[in-house]
């Protein structure tokens, strides 16, 4: 095997599956790998990782230059992975343990902050000069790019919208759901694909329905499922004018489960630009290119984002 020209794998570490993706210098698909993840034992998820990059390596021939997108973000106090939704990755240095099962670097990063770099390097929001990238799904995420480079910030928080408390906030939505960061009306207890069946699940006296189901029943013309998806439209308005207001970003590419609602996106623009601080919205809000977890291929581009 030869480390001459470097071959990019991404890797996206889920809560159900492991995702890794091969690109060849132009960022075409040379192979495609998929692995449950053993979301309850560290040891097993980084050696799960591994063995899917030796694998990718071994029918491809060479040495690979390993990004993995995981769902929480690296403190940069400390080094440890926090914030993740799969427990066992808190505390612990994915980095260095997964670059001594490989024997080389790795790099680690937000999930959403991957899907984000993926679509404004050649997706969706392919030359643009700031790029907010959208995670509507399990979770709500963000990720911001500024001239084709991930913007991180100070404590690697840049792009987690989905923390902050849903604007506007309405008397019946006063005070919000509690979240699992512990405080109360986030935008992610609004905005995730279990929140828009739980809305439906409030109207409707049905107790679960799955986001794409109320996505179905809205199609067939169910009045409930309608509402509930016009309120879930509403408040990612108000959510996103707020970004608008502080970003300013060229375009707004959404990913995650929800992005697949074409519903979502009628009138989605007219709504934010009434909420946002402007005369006229220029900033268009659109499906992302590469897949609603597109964030493996933002994984394997990690390296040429410095």
């Amino acid at each position: 095997m030869t480390s001459s020209g470097w071959l990019r794998v991404g890797v996206d570490l889920g809560g159900t599956k492991t995702e890794a993706i091969a690109l060849d210098p132009f960022g075409a698909t040379l192979l495609r790998r998929r692995v449950p993840t053993p979301a309850s034992d560290y040891g097993a998820i980084v050696e799960a990782i591994a063995a899917l990059v030796r694998s990718i390596e071994a029918e491809i021939g060479r040495e690979a230059r390993v990004g993995v997108g995981v769902p929480g973000s690296i403190s940069p106090q400390s080094g440890l992975i926090r914030n993740a939704n799969t427990l066992v990755l808190n505390g612990r240095s994915l980095a260095e343990d997964l670059g001594r099962a490989l024997g080389r670097e790795t790099r680690i990063e937000n999930d959403a902050n991957c899907f984000a770099l993926s679509e404004a390097t050649d997706g969706a929001g392919e030359g643009k000069e700031v790029v907010f990238g959208v995670i509507l799904g399990t979770g709500v995420g963000g990720g911001l790019i500024v001239r084709g480079r991930l913007l991180k910030g100070a404590n690697a928080l840049a792009g987690e919208w989905g923390h902050n408390p849903l604007p506007r906030m309405r008397p019946d939505e006063f005070p919000g759901p509690r979240c699992y960061c512990g405080r109360d009306g986030c935008i992610e207890t609004f905005l995730s694909g279990g929140a828009l069946a739980g809305d439906y699940g409030g109207r409707s006296g049905q107790r679960v329905v799955a986001a794409k189901e109320v996505a179905r029943r809205a199609d067939s013309g169910d009045p409930l499922a309608l509402g509930a998806l016009d309120a879930c439209r509403d408040r990612l308005a108000r959510a996103l004018a707020s970004v608008v207001n502080v970003v300013d970003p060229n375009v707004i590419v959404l990913g995650g489960g929800l992005s697949n609602i074409d519903r979502l996106y009628e009138g989605l623009e007219g709504l934010v630009g009434s909420y946002a601080f402007t005369d006229t919205l220029a900033t268009p809000i659109v499906k992302n290119r590469h897949g609603d977890s597109g964030g493996v291929r933002g994984a394997a581009w990690l390296w040429e984002s410095g």
